[in-house]
């Protein structure tokens, strides 16, 4: 009973891939396909249009004439056509998306070249630093954009697939971009997006390869079977070979990463000091392993060194060992901050540690008058009872009024204690000595005062 549930449950869910009904004959894909390959005619002025629409794109660095571009080009034709080539074994048909691709690609080059070279903007955008850099992901989006296209070309419903295939794996933009690296003569920009645009192409042919062998397309040419095995073993190693430098550019991407998310972490736990605030924080990953992490700081001057050896020796909890640390501060900025260059919300956040500290300070220095005053009014009290104590308590030789800090030796409690350190010339009687200490409590306004004989002159 059991058996027969799992064996219907299979039967459902195969019945949910299964592609026979949808499918339109194989002959017509093929036609589709083929008629894409050619670069003749329109087809070759509309790949022109849309490489200077891509390139203008790229110059104003605006992402809707980029898309725009995408979905104008043709360049997706011989490309799927070498996929479908692979998996039949049409090798004329190989050799005719192969030609064709060339020539579309070495068009569009020059096509951006001529532009670039002739467009007085020439500034290194977003959207062409974008196109330097591929990693895997871009391995895994040509893959699925592939797979998505031959399935939308071979099945009865095409949908919105192809248009959303053409912005998805962006043949157009890398293409511009090694134009205008060869135009501005900068071999990372001409190299980087030439390795994106082989990327693209190379895994977009793998998809439809796997496609056509999926969707049971019959294979043309049975007479030569070790040239197909040939094929296919060079199109692995092409695949495999084209994943090597993407997946090593990944791991760099992903260690550059972690240790900018490590540095953010740093600093958020390890910069938190009363009075002063992080200004700005700058991560720059070494690929040769010298890391450096810069942090500018405002508000009150902290001690550099013991700063800096102290929060040295806490990088290793973040996994930043070997990691440079600089602590900008005060006047030892050596100009690495550009004041132009802070935003009006650095500019407030200056302004409010600012006030802040100027709001502080004044406090301090009122705090400390006070204590002034009252030092300076306990130095001038022995001078103002002398003639009282001469008339009231002639016994009484000197006398010095002084406030001391007390601890309790259990408890380590601090307690303020006003002091009369008084010296006598004769033993004064006890009646005497209670009346002279009721005498300073009132006289001095100080109900706790205590007097302490002195011995010897003061």
């Amino acid at each position: 009973m059991l058996q027969d549930k799992i064996k219907d449950l299979q039967e459902r869910m195969a019945g949910f891939f299964d592609l026979s009904s949808f499918l339109i004959p194989q002959t017509e894909a093929e036609e589709t396909i083929r008629e894409g390959v050619s670069f003749r005619g329109t087809n070759i002025l509309i790949l022109i249009v849309a490489i200077f629409i891509a390139s203008l794109g790229l110059n104003t660095n605006s992402t809707a004439v980029i898309i725009g571009a995408m979905l104008i080009s043709p360049l997706m034709g011989p490309i799927i056509g070498i996929g479908l080539a692979v998996g039949i074994h049409d090798f004329d048909l190989m050799k005719r998306s192969f030609r064709n691709l060339m020539m579309a690609t070495l068009f569009s080059v020059a096509t951006s070249c001529v532009f670039f070279l002739i467009s007085p903007v020439n500034a290194q955008h977003s959207e062409l630093l974008a196109r330097t850099s591929p990693t895997i992901y871009d391995v895994f989006i040509g893959f699925f954009g592939g797979a998505a296209g031959i399935l939308a070309i071979g099945s009865r419903v095409k949908g919105n697939v192809i248009p959303g295939v053409a912005i998805a794996t962006a043949l157009m933009p890398p293409l511009c971009t090694v134009g205008y690296g060869l135009a501005t003569w900068q071999m990372t920009y001409f190299l980087g997006a030439l390795y994106l645009f082989f990327i693209n192409s190379v895994f977009i042919a793998c998809a439809t390869t796997l496609g056509v062998k999926l969707m049971n397309y019959q294979v043309k040419d049975f007479s030569n079977p070790q040239r197909a095995r040939r094929v296919r073993r060079t199109v692995y190693a092409v695949a495999i070979l084209t994943m090597i430098p993407a997946t090593y550019l990944t791991y760099r991407m992903y260690r550059q990463s972690k240790f900018e998310a490590n540095c953010s972490r740093f600093v958020a736990q390890q910069f938190d000091f009363p009075g002063t605030q992080v200004l700005h924080s700058d991560a720059k990953y070494g690929h040769d392993g010298a890391n450096t992490l810069t942090v500018s700081l405002v508000g009150r001057i902290l001690p550099q060194d013991s700063l800096l050896l102290a929060l040295t020796d806490r990088l290793p909890d973040y996994h930043l060992g070997g990691t440079r640390l600089r602590i900008i501060q005060g006047d030892n900025s050596g100009g690495a901050v550009d004041a132009t260059q802070l935003s009006s919300e650095m500019l407030r956040d200056m302004y409010q540690v600012t006030q802040d500290r100027i709001s502080r300070q004044l406090e301090t220095i009122d705090s400390l008058r006070a204590i002034c005053a009252a030092t300076a009014r306990n130095d001038t009290l022995s001078a103002t009872l002398a003639p009282e104590l001469r008339v009231l308590f002639p016994d009484v030789h000197d006398i010095a009024v002084t406030r001391a800090i007390a601890a309790d030796v259990d408890s380590r409690r601090l307690d303020t204690l006003d002091l009369a350190l008084v010296g006598y010339s004769r033993p004064m009687p006890a009646a005497t000595e209670r009346k002279f200490r009721d005498y300073l409590r009132a006289r001095l306004s100080k109900p706790h005062l205590e007097i302490v004989p002195a011995t010897g002159k003061m």
